[in-house]
C-alpha cells in the first residue's frame, strides 16, 4: 500500500510565500511523475506542475515564473515553491504521483488548502 501526503499549506498575503511538501511511503520500484493540481472555488481541478522522474518539469501558463517545482529521490518527495502569491491563487492543492510497484498506477494526496488574501 503507498501513501501520499501533503504539508506546507496555510494563509498568506498576496505577494508572500508558501513552500509545500508532499512525501510518498510504503513499498514501490519507483515513481515516474510527480504532480500538483488544485481546485479553487467555483472552478474545476487543474493542474498546476510536474516533474518527471528525469527531472523534466512542467508549469501551467498562469504559475509559470512564480512557482518552483522540485524533487528528491531518496526521500520519495516532491515540493512545490510558490512565490509572489495572488488571490486567485487560492485553492485546495492535491499531490499526484505516478508509482510503479507491480504497475503504474496513480496515488493522490488529500489536497492542503492554500489561502491567499489582499
Amino acid at each position: 500500500q503507498v501513501q501520499v501526503v501533503e504539508s506546507g499549506g496555510g494563509l498568506v498575503q498576496a505577494g508572500g510565500s508558501l513552500r509545500l511538501s508532499c512525501a510518498a511511503s510504503g513499498s514501490f520500484s519507483s515513481i515516474g511523475y510527480m504532480g500538483w493540481h488544485r481546485q479553487a472555488p467555483g472552478k474545476q481541478r487543474e493542474w498546476v506542475a510536474h516533474i518527471l522522474s528525469g527531472g523534466s518539469t512542467g508549469y501551467a501558463d498562469s504559475v509559470k515564473g512564480r512557482f518552483t517545482i522540485s524533487r528528491n529521490n531518496a526521500k520519495n518527495t516532491v515540493y512545490l515553491q510558490m512565490n509572489s502569491l495572488k488571490p486567485e491563487d487560492t485553492a485546495v492543492y492535491f499531490c499526484m504521483m505516478v508509482v510503479t510497484t507491480n504497475s503504474a498506477r496513480n496515488y493522490w494526496g488529500q489536497g492542503i488548502q492554500v489561502s491567499v488574501s489582499s
